[in-house]
């Protein structure tokens, strides 16, 4: 979908921003960049809609040169979200959603009918919120109506600069909940610059971490905290918080000691006692089996809960073993055992006895 070849990138200062830099992000992907300030994820994104030229190397979606689309055609193909939301006061919401399908000629019973559904999907009731300002809005409501602004026009790619980093805590975990939900229903490929690694962890299907214009390590979460390749890579994941912030499906067992497939089951070919999960052919989660009876009422963990809200679940039910899913795929399964295994390896580390 979107492929960076050997891209550099030399300001007139002399300032290397990118070197050698090549990435390559799969169509409907979730990407965060992170790395410390200055390390050129800010320039990567903005390269993409060519607001950034590089020096050398190429660029390409859809296995076209970038410099070969035509510029309006390309941005219109991608929405834009910063941190500074930048709605034109004004107008009023419905208008601001409007503009890009707007210059795309689009008939305004169409724009409408969008519109109406954007507002939908983000939880803002457009009786309610069509016709207000933007400084009728909060700051978290406000960003909702820049994320789907930036979809109105149905664009393949979404890029996001930062844009929760001057919420509040409360109304970015919240933001953060809704662009994960959001992702499952429309599956855009989006590349999402952060200085948070717990959101690039919590947010991204692959974590590209960056140092000085480079590429450090690219992997999912899961593999970023468990096998870091450098001694940077280690350093800068053990900055993150306390480890009761750690996604489950970093926890999570993947050893399928407590998983059976669909056709076994129908077999009967798994042990009579014990509580198994329960997957078809295609690793989609088809439900669990207590003592060789199924059981309907059974409660299972998204990828990206923290520990600390995982914890408070299992403490309110007698349940032995919680499927841990990413958008129905079982990833794995988190018991109390495979917590507290977490928490003594994660406090042998900090003391020093591992390193």
């Amino acid at each position: 979908m979107i492929e960076f070849k050997d891209v550099k990138k030399v300001y007139p200062d002399g300032t290397t921003a990118l070197n050698d830099f090549s990435l390559k992000i799969n169509e409907g992907e979730f990407v965060t960049l992170i790395g410390p300030s200055g390390c050129g994820k800010t320039t990567t994104m903005k390269m993409i809609n060519r607001l950034i030229e590089p020096t050398s190397g190429t660029i390409y979606i859809n296995n076209t040169n970038i410099n070969d689309y035509n510029i309006h055609e390309l941005r219109w193909n991608i929405g834009y979200v910063l941190q500074q939301i930048a709605l034109f006061p004004h107008m009023t919401i419905e208008e601001n959603i409007a503009v890009v399908p707007e210059m795309k000629k689009w008939r305004q019973k169409e724009i409408r009918k969008r519109s109406k559904k954007l507002l939908d999907m983000v939880g803002l009731d457009p009786s309610t919120y069509k016709d207000r300002r933007p400084s009728e809005l909060s700051g978290g409501e406000q960003q909702r109506i820049g994320v789907i602004r930036a979809l109105a026009a149905d664009p393949d790619i979404l890029i996001m600069d930062e844009p929760f980093s001057a919420l509040d805590p409360i109304s970015r975990e919240q933001l953060q909940r809704d662009i994960r939900q959001l992702q499952e229903e429309i599956r855009k490929t989006i590349v999402f610059v952060t200085h948070d690694i717990d959101e690039a962890l919590a947010l991204g299907d692959k974590v590209c971490l960056m140092k000085e214009g480079q590429i450090i390590q690219v992997d999912t979460p899961q593999q970023l905290v468990l096998n870091p390749e450098t001694q940077f890579v280690k350093e800068f994941i053990g900055e993150r918080k306390s480890p009761w912030q750690t996604a489950v499906d970093i926890i999570a067992d993947q050893t399928e000691a407590n998983i059976i497939t669909k056709a076994a089951y129908e077999e009967g070919n798994y042990p009579n006692q014990g509580v198994f999960i329960i997957k078809d052919q295609k690793n989609d989660y088809a439900g669990a089996v207590a003592d060789g009876r199924p059981t309907d009422d059974f409660a299972v963990l998204e990828n990206n809960l923290p520990l600390y809200k995982a914890t408070e679940m299992l403490q309110e039910s007698n349940q032995q073993v919680y499927p841990v899913l990413k958008n129905n795929q079982l990833i794995g399964t988190l018991t109390y055992k495979d917590i507290v295994s977490y928490l003594k390896h994660e406090t042998a580390v900090k003391d020093g006895v591992i390193r």
